[in-house]
């Protein structure tokens, strides 16, 4: 909630609600930001606070990992680590813009990501025969949101390099493929994102709520990745 507006500040007035992010620089419960704010959005309205501060790191990172392997009507794609926190978002970006998705994942996680309109299939050795077995005609984009098996698994499916993206912190990505994040989304991607969270297009299930006190306790049930959803901090 904006509590105060400068004299000079412009764009935003005293009780407005906002979201955003800093990735990666800060945490606070109050924050002075200068403008114009280019990491500052107006919520809109019927989206709640817990809601909305899981947009912008995750799903500008998805919407800058599908832009990356220019993502079309009709391609089928496999997505790395689907049930995640930025899978969930790219899954549904992805059936959005037309395209067939299989989503790698574990067995635990298959119905979460049938509900999200994703075809998923079991990671680890093998597969690329189980791909091969989902999509026999063959996949024709990737990204990999967790690791890099499943962009090496495009490339040994005869993916062009240029049609696949890495998001993860690891190892130099193989020639030619694109590695990409929240800050390379393109201009109005969160705006389209909040729009399809708002008209019911895209669902962001939340998997589980702690208040701030419990920070440690919300960082170690993400790590161990057995949850369906967005872990939010609540202050």
């Amino acid at each position: 909630m904006v509590d105060e507006v400068g004299a000079d500040a412009t764009g935003f007035a005293t009780g407005d609600r906002v979201y955003g992010a800093a990735i990666g620089r800060s945490v606070a419960d109050f924050v002075l930001v200068k403008t114009p704010a280019t990491t500052l959005w107006p919520t809109p309205e019927g989206i709640g606070d817990e809601v909305a501060g899981t947009l912008p790191v995750s799903g500008l990172t998805a919407s800058a990992a599908l832009a990356a392997i220019g993502l079309r009507t009709g391609d089928t794609v496999l997505i790395g680590g689907a049930a995640g926190g930025v899978g969930i978002f790219a899954v549904q970006l992805a059936k959005l813009a037309g395209a067939r998705v299989l989503g790698t994942a574990s067995e635990g996680t298959f119905g979460f990501l049938r509900g999200l309109g994703a075809e998923p299939v079991a990671y680890g050795p093998g597969l690329a025969d189980r791909v091969r077995a989902l999509a026999p005609e063959g996949i024709t984009a990737a990204t990999d949101l967790f690791g890099r098996e499943a962009a090496e698994t495009a490339l040994a499916l005869g993916v062009a390099p240029e049609r696949i993206s890495v998001v993860a912190d690891g190892p130099a990505p193989p020639p030619g493929v694109r590695k990409t994040g929240a800050l390379d989304a393109g201009p109005g991607a969160l705006e389209r994102i909040a729009d399809a969270v708002h008209s019911g297009e895209i669902t962001v299930p939340i998997a589980a709520t702690f208040p701030v006190e419990q920070i440690c306790e919300a960082v170690t049930t993400q790590a161990e990745r057995h949850v369906h959803g967005k872990i939010v901090i609540a202050l």
